[in-house]
């Protein structure tokens, strides 16, 4: 009963995880379809910021389980938390880069294409979404550091429980 209580545990979690990332990513991709359609220009990748929350929800899974940042866990809860922020802020920059070379690799068939698709994608909006998602990280990960100090569940519990 263990085994099932810590898979439907972490299935749990990595959804959680990919409904919040996707969330944002939506709203990102929803701000930058509406800011071209002003422009009169097509927009309509709305499958990737999926695509990106579920390999990033993964790999947020994946380093909890190697433990890193886990020696900033006896600093104050800001440290650790702005630390994975941070971190996982990189992983998304490397996903990004990525699927730029993926996509260049596909369309221009080639590793000039891809390295050209990724050059024509480095720009200003590039580093502004890096921020964004730094930012988004902070409550995110914030949160995560609660239920750590708290104990699993709780902030559920606190959240979505009358009577406390």
């Amino acid at each position: 009963m263990r085994l099932r209580q810590k898979i439907f545990g972490e299935f749990r979690t990595y959804w959680l995880n990919v409904l919040y990332i996707t969330l944002f990513f939506t709203i990102f991709t929803s701000y930058k379809r509406l800011i071209l359609a002003h422009y009169q220009i097509a927009y309509g990748e709305y499958g990737i910021s999926l695509i990106k929350a579920l390999v990033l929800a993964k790999i947020i899974l994946i380093a909890e389980h190697l433990h890193l940042g886990r020696g900033l866990e006896n600093k104050p809860l800001a440290y650790p938390t702005l630390y994975k922020s941070f971190l996982f802020t990189i992983c998304v920059a490397i996903v990004n880069v990525v699927e730029f070379m993926i996509r260049g690799f596909l369309k221009a068939k080639g590793l000039n294409g891809a390295t050209g698709m990724f050059m024509g994608h480095f720009s200003y909006e590039w580093v502004a979404w890096m921020l964004a998602t730094f930012v988004i990280f902070i409550p995110f990960f914030a949160m995560r550091e609660l239920s750590r100090v708290f104990g699993r569940g709780k902030i559920s519990e606190l959240f979505f429980r009358k009577g406390q």
